[in-house]
């Protein structure tokens, strides 16, 4: 069982980094190997509607999405990790969730979608709000992703009022609850 993890997050070292390192040690545990993105440190152009995927499939811009696109179609398992900023996915994480347009059009306009198979999903959120709604958001984002990428299902955990670096060390049970959600992930 192969899993693509993506970290959203541009800090390096900070709550939601920290969240999907210890999703990937659980699941590094079972000896399933592990696709790490941090669209933060890639060349990924945005998505500028161009229209060169509605008849292939396939984007027309040659960068570090290759290698993303390669994870998805050969991954059986998903984990993507953000902080929320003003109510959503971070712009790094949404510009590769944008790309996966080519894979919308593969999907939708051609007919031709990812293999489901047993493929699932982990979203894990985190940020320094009270408030549900910007989870909310982040996680239709997040939805739309994933049934994109023919991920029928997905758990999706979020730790609201955690903003300072390092501080989900501090929560009582995030460390534990994201471990046992990616040992569920692989079941």
């Amino acid at each position: 069982m192969k899993i693509t993890a993506i970290l959203g997050s541009p800090r390096v070292n900070g709550n939601t980094e920290i969240l999907l390192n210890e999703a990937i040690r659980a699941v590094k545990e079972e000896g399933c190997p592990v696709d790490f993105f941090r669209p933060h440190g890639m060349d990924i152009a945005p998505c500028s509607n161009c229209g060169g995927c509605d008849d292939t499939g396939k984007c027309v811009i040659e960068d570090d999405m290759q290698d993303v696109y390669r994870a998805i179609y050969t991954s059986d398992r998903f984990i993507v990790a953000s902080p929320i900023f003003f109510f959503g996915l971070t712009a790094q994480i949404k510009g590769l969730i944008d790309r996966c347009q080519a894979l919308w059009c593969e999907k939708y306009l051609l007919g031709r979608p990812i293999p489901q198979g047993h493929r699932k999903g982990l979203l894990l959120m985190v940020g320094g709000m009270d408030k549900e709604i910007g989870f909310k958001s982040g996680g239709a984002t997040a939805t739309a992703f994933f049934r994109t990428i023919s991920v029928p299902k997905h758990e999706t955990i979020y730790f609201t009022k955690v903003d300072a670096i390092g501080a989900i060390r501090e929560h009582p049970t995030a460390l534990k609850d994201v471990y046992e959600a990616a040992k569920r992930l692989i079941i």
